[in-house]
């Protein structure tokens, strides 16, 4: 008998909240709270009385008795007077006020924006933000309704999606170039988390800090942009060219084909640069007009001669010291 007594009362009242926690309702069941009871309220956190739904009044940290003098908007809710001692039922719910860090979001889906020099681009962005409760009133009404409690998990996949639309919105009203992101990701930072303020400001939130980790464009576009800066950084295609054709020819020789590897290898490096020589001569034919005359093809193929000089060493019908004279001559030709 005694014990079911003393579980109809409820005296001491405190919340020892676990990280990640942001809202806990504290669990009377059919309880009811004793006057004079101790409420313990911790640092960075508030706790709330709740009148069917209706939040009541507010007690911030330290150690409070509850009494229905210092009740006074429940007192006059519940219609009690200023005499009225006895135990009471209300929903009592703590509040972390505390930063919730380590938020990690990211584009499901590529943002398109218009970039001022390459048009329109999918873009993806990923990185880190940290917020925290500001105004008790819309989160309890808006977020926890009439829920046991609230963690900053359960919280993601809402603040996730809040946070790609003023994502959008950021990119899009921005005006930096996507080659100059990098040398501007703190402005664009700064500009996100004021709309993403604006965004979490509807749940009774606000975002301390957020940070754009990394901005990319989707792969096959990435692959023509390097395409691109590898192009402006071989510069001069022509000595591009012929530093390939002395590349190929060292490696043939080094080959167990002998002359045959040599020969292979010039072969490829005159069909390389006969093929740079036709797109800069295409190139020229565009700015010059169509009547400007081709190019003139070389009179021989010195990879042929070799072949057929070779043919009359291995007869005996040139010495190998002829050969290798006449060999440098026509090597000399294709540098």
């Amino acid at each position: 008998m005694f014990d079911f007594l003393r579980k109809q009362f409820v005296d001491v009242i405190e919340w020892l909240e676990q990280p990640g926690d942001i809202a806990w309702r504290v669990p009377f069941a059919d309880h009811e709270i004793q006057h004079g009871a101790q409420l313990t309220v911790r640092e960075g956190q508030i706790a709330a009385f709740l009148n069917e739904g209706t939040l009541a009044d507010y007690f911030g940290p330290g150690l409070h008795t509850i009494e229905t003098a210092n009740l006074p908007l429940l007192t006059n809710l519940m219609n009690w007077d200023k005499g009225f001692r006895s135990p009471f039922k209300s929903d009592v719910v703590f509040f972390s006020l505390k930063e919730q860090p380590g938020l990690k979001w990211g584009t499901a889906q590529p943002v398109t924006v218009r970039d001022a020099e390459f048009g329109a681009l999918r873009l993806r962005a990923f990185g880190s933000c940290s917020y925290r409760l500001n105004e008790v009133a819309p989160f309890a009404s808006r977020v926890l309704g009439t829920m046991p409690g609230v963690t900053a998990a359960s919280l993601e996949p809402q603040l996730r999606a809040a946070i790609q639309t003023s994502l959008a919105a950021a990119l899009g009203s921005s005006g930096i170039a996507f080659l100059d992101l990098a040398a501007n990701q703190q402005a664009l930072s700064d500009r996100i988390k004021a709309e993403v303020d604006k965004a979490f400001a509807q749940w009774g939130l606000t975002c301390l800090s957020f940070y754009v980790e990394s901005i990319s464009l989707p792969d096959e576009v990435q692959a023509h942009l390097d395409k691109a800066s590898s192009m402006r950084v071989l510069g001069d295609l022509g000595t591009y060219t012929r530093f390939q054709a002395a590349e190929a020819i060292e490696q043939a020789a080094g080959n167990d084909g002998g002359m045959a590897g040599i020969g292979a290898g010039m072969a490829a490096a005159t069909a390389l640069g006969g093929a740079m020589a036709q797109g800069l001569g295409t190139q020229g034919l565009g700015a010059q007009g169509l009547g400007a005359a081709p190019a003139a093809t070389p009179a021989e193929d010195p990879v042929a001669m070799i072949e057929k000089l070779h043919k009359l060493v291995t007869i005996g019908a040139l010495s190998q010291e002829e050969f290798d004279a006449k060999k440098a001559e026509l090597l000399g030709r294709i540098r």
